[in-house]
This record gives structure tokens, sequence and C-alpha cells, in this order.
């Protein structure tokens, strides 16, 4: 009996030292398998460090997820592919992260409301997992904020900075044009990342019409020509989600300007 007080109290004290309380918990509990299955010693250690290696990761992720501004949480697994079915095979395989650790960027082009952010947001909460810092904002948020970092001085540094997190999901590009000088801040968020770090944009205007929400033919082109040389497009269709069993099928058409006065 006073064998197994000391080596409980050492076991915390080194859980202590260690700064891992979990290893007491996992030790303890693993302890009875361990003898009624003739465990080695090296396979009782290996059981008890893989707990605190997976709650350690666990509680990173969350933590990302927590820092990444999704606001709220759309996993993958809640997402109904019976209504996307084209993208199923696309998404399993991107969930992976490979995508991150090549610098591959993703584009979600689809009509409002058929789960672009979804994805994006399920596919950002993946990253997170797999240990990668992540940041979400809409389109016009990261106008914003690049704007006031263009103000202050300091937009070289906030370019460098944001280059630190594995990715960045860019949301709702489309949906309001820029001025010309928030789409020239764009574009060099886009160019910063070129070959270094991944993004998402999620959009519900075909690149042909990039040119209109840009304010200029020849940014638009030289933005989507860095996007997509090494992306993933994924077209996502049908009718809104949010319109269901309202009594609505369609919305109106999204035209550019251009196509309005023809």
């Amino acid at each position: 009996m006073t064998d197994t007080i000391d080596t409980t109290k050492q076991l915390h004290y080194l859980s202590s030292a260690l700064k891992a309380p979990r290893i007491l918990h996992a030790a303890t509990r693993l302890a009875d398998q361990a003898r009624d299955a003739g465990w080695s010693f090296e396979e009782y250690l290996a059981a008890v460090l893989e707990r605190e290696v997976s709650a350690r990761n666990a509680s990173g992720a969350d933590l990302r997820i927590r820092a990444a501004g999704f606001g709220a949480r759309k996993t993958l697994d809640d997402f109904d592919f019976d209504q996307q079915p084209a993208v199923r095979t696309q998404i399993a395989a991107l969930a992976s992260g490979a995508f991150l650790t090549e610098a591959r960027n993703i584009v979600l082009l689809g009509p409002p409301g058929t789960g672009k952010t979804h994805l994006a947001v399920g596919l950002g909460i993946q990253a997170c997992r797999h240990g990668h810092r992540v940041l979400f904002a809409t389109a016009t948020d990261w106008v914003t904020r690049l704007t006031d970092a263009h103000r202050a001085g300091r937009l070289p540094t906030e370019l460098a900075r944001l280059r630190r997190y594995g990715l960045i999901i860019v949301d709702e590009v489309g949906y309001l044009p820029f001025e010309q000088d928030a789409a020239n801040l764009f574009f060099q968020l886009v160019s910063s990342r070129y070959e270094h770090a991944s993004l998402i944009l999620t959009s519900n205007l075909p690149f042909s019409s990039w040119g209109s929400v840009f304010g200029d033919q020849v940014v638009a082109a030289a933005m989507i020509d860095r996007i997509v040389h090494h992306a993933d497009v994924l077209t996502l269709k049908g009718a809104s989600y949010r319109l269901r069993n309202r009594g609505i099928d369609t919305l109106p058409s999204i035209r550019t300007t251009n196509e309005t006065h023809n």
C-alpha cells in the first residue's frame, strides 16, 4: 500500500513538472488494462503517451478553431453532399490537408445558398485539426483590415504576419464591388501568399465577372492568374438551401453592369 501511495505521489509530481496532468489520469486508467493484457513496459508507456498527445492535439485544434473567427462552426460531416454530389470526392480529398503543404488554393464558385461558406469553414476546421493556423473573414472585412494597415503605414508588416497563417479564407468575393484602392490592396494580399501559403475563396460570380467586382480587368486577370495557377476550382450548382420549403424556386439572376445595359 505504501509503495502504491509513493508511486501515485511521484506520478502527480512528474506529470505536474511536465505540465501534462492528463498523463496521470491515463497512467491510472490504463494500468489495470496493461496488467490484464500482459503489455510490455514499452507498450504501456506508448499507450499513456499516445493519450497525452491526442489530448494535446485536440486542445490545440480547439484553440486554433476559436482563433480563426469562423463564427458558426460548420463541419464537413454536417454538409449535405446529396445536394452537391459532384464535389463529394474532391472535398474528401481536400479534407486531408495536403493542399496546405503544397500552398495550393481552393476556389468555391456557385449561386448564393449552395453551401460555399459551409464547405470553406469545414475545410478550415479540418486545417486547424491538422495543426495549421487559419483566419476567416469576408472579402469586405479583409479589405477593411488591409486598408487600416495601409493607412497606418504597416501594410508590409501585416502581409508578412498573415503569411505565417497556413490558410486564409476569403468569403463572399463579388457580393460588393471594390474601389480601385481596395482592389489593389486585395491584389497585394493574393500576391503575398502566391506559392507561399494557401487561400480559400468563395464567390457567387464566375471568373469572367470578377473584372466588374475589382473595377479593373487587368488587376482582375492578374489576380485570377495567381489564384488558379495552383488551385482546385469547385463549382456548386442548384437552388439555395435557405429557400427550401419557402415556395421560392430561384433567386434573381446575377448580372454585371455591362450585361444589364445590353
